[in-house]
């Protein structure tokens, strides 16, 4: 058996070898910080000074991973490193004083520093403490009287008085807080005693109890084990409704220790606004009613739980008491939640993209009878400007058709050739009324601008931005240039940057007379967040909106800008070779006579695509029955061409129909239409030779139409 003593001891080795690796690498990192004191107490000496430092805390430190990890390291040997460590440092300091001053030198208070950190948090015992004390004075001492001219006796006298002060001082010191320390540790080797003592005696009581209880105990467990390991929560209540017993699974969903929930009263877990619904089914239950119903109950943290609870009364002898099941249905409320937000947005969804639908019918009627007006009245240019009016018009109500497709998630992006010149226009006229008077904007847009192919939605909202910055730069009036031009890129090209690979661009540029901007904030505006602008007037979003989109059409934008004299914002896109094939089948001729097959339940639609088929020669069979269309083909087919069908219909839809036509004629061409895209309309069966989104203008339909057949001719021809 352990005693006192040797409990006391082996504490105190432990405390050595835990503390000296801290205190000596507490000590390096002290003496080198003290080179700062030296640079200003003694500046001409401080690079010697620093050496001796150096050296000194080297060892130190050295010492210090030594006795972290040494393995098992010995009592003695911890008290030699112990020693060791404060005579290199005691010798570093008596050098510095032999260096400066001598006697007379302030450096003996590091004696005084070395005593405080060796004694004020080793446990080392009173000898110890003298044996270093006394080693450290005499590095202190005898130097200075073998090397030093003692011409100042008051102030050597008042220095060893000093450090001889503090000798004792840390003396004391040591002997107070070892005495505490071996006290503290003779208070816990009793406390360990006792608990050992403690434990014998538990272990006899419980013995005792263990076997006096056995039967008891056997029929506890298997009650309890029902009680306790039970799925749902359980609680008892007695008649006043007063928790007398819960199981675990109840203190876990409610968040509470059982000892909080038994003895509170039922009410408090129940929300505010079912507290008077509480008492009442109390009342019912007190009267012999079982009842299950739903329950909103507060959880420790402050929020709700949804339960479904089943609750009886149980009468036991004299009393009577209220025994609840309860279930967490939180989860499942919130899944339910969800599946009504889903199915609510679904619908939304769904009438987004049927309004979408039927609107885009309305567009294409729009758009195309605009086109066949416009060729009737001949040159009649009050009429042509009107017309331009509704033709722009149920354009941009084709762009809002667009986002409520995409918000019905039955849209794409599909990259579209387009001339960039329109979408400068357009935007103009819809930045017109947010653009102050004081501001001019001037259009140097070039002629016969090569197709780009791409967004133009997108492109729309770059140049957006670029006007609405280049106003805010020009807050007293000022002059916007936009600038369109066609480039030949590659190296050697004035003006284009280098990085930008060899090609054909269409340029597009927008310059402002406005402040400017900074050369070291330019190439950080294309940041995600970063913005000049005051709070709450940008999110900085936009420049990086631009580079983006520019990027995603594989073009490039630059800025160039000077302080006062305005910015100029340049995006080069490249010329696509698809935009340009498109461009040169447009010239060739849109009339034919063949026969074509056209069905569209949507008789506005069906009327003009009939009527502009007609007038440039072909025969039309034009149906809103997709049933009569399958009739006339199984009667006609040698003589129909061409098969024009939409792909949403009543009875059948268009892939049905293809398929069903598919069957009469294998060879059977088909170009379909919809106001949905591609990827939503599309069939697994057959597909299309050329698909068109609603709305379309004549030139595209008739284009489709004469792609379709003139490839058939060349088919036939091979």
């Amino acid at each position: 058996m352990v005693k006192r003593e040797e409990f006391i001891q082996r504490e105190l080795v432990a405390l050595l070898r835990t503390y000296l690796p801290i205190l000596l690498f507490a000590g390096a990192v002290v003496d080198m910080s003290l080179i700062i004191l030296d640079y200003f107490v003694v500046p001409e000496k401080v690079g010697l000074f620093a050496v001796y430092r150096s050296a000194a805390a080297i060892i130190t430190l050295f010492l210090a991973t030594f006795a972290k990890f040494k393995k098992n390291i010995s009592y003695r040997l911890s008290l030699f490193v112990l020693l060791l460590a404060t005579v290199v440092t005691a010798t570093m300091i008596e050098l510095m004083i032999l260096q400066f001053g001598g006697h007379q030198s302030l450096y003996y208070a590091g004696f005084m520093i070395l005593m405080i950190f060796v004694f004020g948090f080793l446990p080392v015992s009173i000898k110890i403490t003298l044996l270093i004390n006394c080693t450290i004075y005499l590095i202190y001492i005898l130097p200075i009287l073998i090397f030093d001219n003692i011409t100042e006796s008051r102030i050597f006298i008042s220095n060893n008085i000093f450090l001889m002060a503090a000798a004792f001082g840390s003396l004391a010191w040591r002997y107070i807080n070892q005495n505490l320390i071996i006290n503290k540790l003779s208070l816990q080797f009793a406390l360990e005693e006792q608990k050992k003592h403690l434990e014998i005696y538990s272990l006899q009581l419980q013995s005792m109890v263990d076997d006096r209880t056995k039967e008891l105990s056997k029929s506890n467990k298997w009650h309890q084990a029902l009680f306790e390991n039970a799925t749902d929560g359980i609680v008892v209540l007695d008649r006043n409704g007063i928790i007398v017993n819960a199981n675990e699974r109840a203190c876990e969903m409610h968040g509470f220790s059982k000892e909080a929930l038994v003895g509170s009263h039922s009410s408090l877990l129940e929300v505010d606004e079912n507290r008077s619904a509480a008492a009442e089914r109390l009342q019912k239950l007190l009267q012999g009613e079982s009842l299950v119903y739903e329950a909103v109950h507060f959880k420790k943290n402050g929020s709700r739980i949804s339960l479904e609870v089943s609750s009886r009364a149980i009468p036991i002898h004299d009393e009577v008491f209220i025994q609840s099941f309860q279930r967490d249905i939180t989860e499942k409320k919130k899944i339910q939640e969800h599946l009504f937000q889903s199915q609510k947005m679904d619908s939304i969804g769904m009438l987004a993209g049927g309004i979408a639908h039927d609107f885009n019918n309305v567009l294409t009627a729009i758009l195309g009878y605009t086109d066949l007006i416009r060729r009737d009245v001949g040159a009649n240019e009050k009429v042509l400007g009107r017309l331009s009016v509704i033709e722009n018009a149920a354009r941009k109500a084709g762009r809002m058709v667009a986002q409520l497709l995409g918000f019905s998630r039955k849209s794409e992006i599909e990259l579209v050739p387009f001339n960039i010149n329109d979408v400068v226009n357009d935007t103009i006229k819809l930045l017109e009324r947010v653009i102050d008077k004081r501001i001019v904007v001037r259009l140097q847009l070039a002629e016969h601008l090569p197709m780009v192919n791409g967004d133009m939605n997108k492109i729309e909202q770059v140049m957006m931005n670029f006007i609405v910055n280049a106003r805010d730069a020009m807050p007293y009036g000022g002059i916007i240039t936009v600038t369109s031009t066609a480039i030949d890129a590659h190296p050697g090209v004035a003006g284009v940057p280098p990085y930008i690979p060899a090609g054909r661009y269409v340029v597009l540029s927008v310059a402002d007379t406005g402040v400017g901007i900074p050369e070291e904030i330019q190439r950080k505006i294309f940041e995600p967040f970063y913005t000049t602008k005051e709070r709450g007037k940008g999110t900085g979003l936009g420049l990086a909106m631009v580079y983006g989109v520019v990027t995603e059409h594989k073009g490039f934008v630059t800025v160039q800008s000077k302080v006062n004299q305005g910015s100029t914002f340049t995006v080069y896109l490249p010329v696509s070779a698809t935009a340009t094939a498109v461009k040169k089948h447009a010239v060739l001729s849109v009339h034919g006579s063949e026969t074509i097959l056209l069905v569209d339940d949507d008789e506005s639609v069906l009327n003009y695509l009939k009527a502009e088929l007609e007038k440039n020669g072909y025969k039309v069979i034009a149906t809103t029955n997709p049933m009569s269309a399958i009739d006339a083909y199984s009667k006609m087919y040698r003589e129909i061409a061409l098969v024009i069908t939409d792909v949403v219909m009543p009875l059948i839809d268009g892939r049905e129909l293809m398929k069903r036509i598919a069957e009469i004629h294998p060879k059977a061409r088909f170009l379909t239409i919809s106001a949905y895209s591609r990827h939503s309309e599309q069939g697994d069966d057959i597909t299309p030779d050329i698909f068109l989104q609603k709305p379309f203008d004549a030139h595209d339909v008739l284009s489709a139409v004469r792609r379709i057949l003139d490839g058939e001719k060349k088919l036939q021809a091979k």
